[in-house]
């Protein structure tokens, strides 16, 4: 079920978000490894993946998975 949702959650994403996303937390690549992969850098790469936790959370809580307090 929790896989599921996250294959919705990343469907909804940007190609290069949702590559992003996949190279840091399924492939486990540095930070600077994947701004060098898109030449941009650390900065941006840091702030997308911040944003995208946190559309994660928001997914997973509307999906119901944990609730806000």
């Amino acid at each position: 079920l929790l896989g599921r949702s996250i294959d919705r959650f990343l469907s909804l994403q940007t190609p290069q978000n949702r590559i992003i996303f996949l190279r840091r937390y399924w492939f486990g690549d540095s930070v600077k490894e994947i701004a060098a992969l898109y030449t941009i850098s650390a900065g941006a790469v840091s702030v997308r993946l911040s944003r995208l936790r946190e559309s994660l959370k928001e997914h997973l809580s509307k999906e119901g998975f944990f609730d806000e307090a």
